[in-house]
């Protein structure tokens, strides 16, 4: 008897920690169910002062260069297939160029562990066309082709947040009718578009041993044409008579590693300064930055593209990779994936004072050159941009929210944003510098885009320069749909806010 009320008791304690333990996980939801909810409130409140006045004329942009078909499959699904039983080992190198089936495999493991965006190339054409063979024989329906190119999806972007768009590509007969017919094209009609394998994967996904920490996309292609850059005179040409408040370059990653006659390269970057630079004072230019591996070139952008654009965007690898050439000279390849907000914000420092330093350095012997006044860097949590405080760039704060509402939207592929599909990525407080006793910022219902003003010295004179930096919690997706593309429309959708 005494074994019986012993065991009955012993049942009814497990029955009452499991009851309490459903209690508190309940709790524990409802509890961050109510804080997404407060926040997107919060966000959306901040988009809606955005809605431009019906008198005001459209902003008119001009963007360019290049474009290609994507095709996207799922990553371990892919290789899992194709490459079952060839899994390498955790890795801590990538190979700039693959060029074998090996280097493919080792490449993408490298990132894919680390949870980091990449874009490589692969000179090996007949294995690029073997990989988009072994896609094709895949179901239909899971795998899929879209318009691509980081200037056509930020072309459709500032389209759709209702700019007057001219876009420098050149397009076949195929790819020209996916892009809105508002949207201006200066470029030529070629027979055929460059391809771009998109390698996309969740977070959690696995791969033999290695985990995915978190969603993106591994690209791999094999350009002809982008490289080329070859819509840059056309988009010069049409620039004199359309007059845009807004020159995005963006796409000369193409470049990278790929193997132009002597010279040819830097005539082709020659001509994307020209155009910059013929640019009047009222027209702003932004660099959208991406994945680069090859240092020459990136000093090479140092020369001919850094200093005279008023804008960068970009995400916290690119950041970091900037950062090293800039104050190292020296590339760095993956990072962390989610990393402090306060360890990012000192990086835009450190890179804000870099390009400042140069400008006070250099603007004396070159009139065209322009003075840094925004950073744009988006990740996984949150968007941080910062900005010449009392400059052109207007609506800093809410920009910062578009942004963060865009990264949902467009990975969810849904513009209606449900709470319980939102993962909480950041806490409620968040350090503004790695430095000893900064300042903490608060975000929640008082301020869902903590924004604040500072000083920033740079140069041997040491002189202060007046910023704002505002932060945005981006509502990450729980289920990601599709990564590849989010930077091109989360960093058009903030430049869109600022016009």
């Amino acid at each position: 008897m005494t074994a019986l009320r012993y065991m009955g008791w012993v049942t009814g304690c497990s029955v009452f920690t499991a009851l309490v333990s459903i209690i508190w996980q309940a709790f524990l939801t409802l509890k961050t169910l109510n804080r997404t909810t407060v926040l997107l409130t919060g966000l959306l409140a901040i988009e809606s002062s955005l809605k431009r006045p019906a008198y005001e004329p459209a902003p008119k942009v001009a963007i360019g260069y290049g474009a290609c078909t994507d095709l996207q499959i799922n990553a371990t699904e892919f290789l899992n297939r194709f490459y079952k039983g060839r899994i390498p080992k955790v890795t801590t190198s990538a190979r700039d160029v693959v060029k074998n089936e090996d280097e493919l495999l080792q490449s993408f493991a490298y990132y894919f562990q680390n949870g980091a965006a990449a874009e490589r190339v692969m000179a090996n054409g007949t294995l690029f066309k073997q990989l988009i063979g072994y896609a094709k024989v895949m179901d239909k329906e899971r795998i899929h082709w879209y318009m691509g190119g980081n200037a056509p999806l930020m072309a459709v972007r500032f389209f759709m947040e209702g700019a007057e768009v001219l876009l420098g590509a050149h397009m076949s007969k195929k790819l020209r009718p996916l892009l809105p017919k508002e949207i201006r094209l200066a470029g030529e009609e070629i027979p055929d578009d460059d391809i771009h394998i998109i390698l996309e994967y969740m977070a959690g996904d696995a791969w033999g041993l290695l985990v995915a920490p978190r969603a993106n996309r591994y690209i791999l292609h094999s350009d002809k044409n982008n490289p080329h850059i070859r819509a840059v005179e056309q988009m010069t040409n049409a620039l004199k008579l359309y007059q845009p408040q807004l020159l995005v370059v963006s796409g000369l990653q193409m470049m990278d590693m790929f193997s132009f006659n002597p010279g040819e390269r830097e005539k082709r970057l020659q001509q994307v300064k020209m155009q910059l630079t013929s640019q009047p004072s009222d027209t702003r230019n932004h660099f959208e930055m991406a994945s680069y591996v090859e240092l020459k070139l990136l000093q090479e952008l140092r020369h001919f593209v850094l200093p005279y654009v008023d804008s960068l965007g970009m995400n916290e690898q690119e950041l970091s990779n900037l950062q090293q050439v800039l104050t190292h000279d020296r590339t760095t390849l993956a990072t962390d994936s989610n990393p402090r907000i306060a360890h990012t914000l000192d990086q835009m420092r450190q890179v804000f004072i870099n390009l400042m330093e140069d400008f006070s350095v250099e603007s004396r012997s070159d009139p065209k050159r322009r003075k840094i006044s925004r950073l744009h860097v988006h990740t996984l949590a949150y968007q941080a941009i910062l900005t010449i405080a009392d400059s052109q760039w207007k609506n800093t704060r809410a920009a910062a929210a578009k942004a963060a509402l865009t990264a949902h939207r467009y990975v969810c592929k849904s513009q209606f944003i449900n709470p319980e599909s939102v993962l909480q990525v950041l806490d409620d407080s968040f350090a503004t510098s790695m430095q000893d006793n900064a300042p903490r910022m608060r975000i929640g219902a008082a301020s869902p885009v903590p924004c604040w003003k500072e000083y920033i010295q740079y140069g041997r004179q040491l002189e202060r320069i007046k910023v704002e930096i505002c932060v945005a919690p981006v509502l990450v997706c729980r289920v990601a749909r599709k990564t590849a593309g989010a930077g091109d429309n989360i960093s058009a959708s903030g430049l869109a806010a600022q016009l």
